[in-house]
């Protein structure tokens, strides 16, 4: 199956400003927002981390998220099979989301997991041990077992339109009812 632009292409395939179909769709996709991760985790040459908007949670009992990786990064073949740790990125660690996407800019500092390395100062995070590794088409969705996790207070980093956005923090979740 073929996914079609419900819009009349408006350029032919020969004009310089033609788009393709996916770049169209890419567009589409990016209209929903999105938080900002930093997925962690051990890899032969030491601590890694990728950036990452592509996370759900998947399941409470057992606790199970999903994080998807294009097959081309260099992250995705460390990834296969290991523990990682998702970083959730407060709207100040716009800096560290941009040092994990390929724009290093500063030192990150690590904290010891104890199935997984993760980022200190983070907004919330979820170390996890594997749980499944499934064929996404052109992505690998990395289904992990969460083993530990914690938060802080704070606005989240988000992501919309290719921009950063800030998703203020709501006055009183429901962990206030308890």
């Amino acid at each position: 199956m073929v996914a079609t632009f419900a819009q009349p292409v408006s350029f032919a395939p020969e004009s310089p400003l033609h788009r393709p179909p996916m770049h169209y769709l890419r567009s589409c996709l990016g209209r929903f927002a999105t938080g900002v991760a930093v997925v962690t985790f051990e890899s032969q040459d030491g601590r890694r981390g990728i950036t990452v908007n592509s996370f759900t949670s998947v399941s409470m009992e057992p606790p199970l998220i999903l994080v998807s990786l294009q097959r081309t990064v260099r992250a995705h073949q460390s990834m296969a099979g290991s523990a990682f740790t998702v970083n959730i990125l407060g709207a100040e660690q716009q800096a560290l989301a941009l040092q994990f996407a390929g724009k290093p800019s500063l030192e990150p500092e690590w904290t010891d997991g104890e199935f997984a390395p993760r980022l200190a100062g983070v907004l919330s995070w979820f170390e996890c041990t594997s749980w499944a590794d499934y064929d996404g088409g052109d992505h690998t969705l990395f289904l992990g077992e969460v083993q530990h996790f914690d938060y802080r207070s704070g606005d989240a980093l988000g992501f919309v339109g290719g921009q950063f956005a800030r998703i203020p923090q709501p006055h009183m979740g429901h962990e206030g009812l308890w």
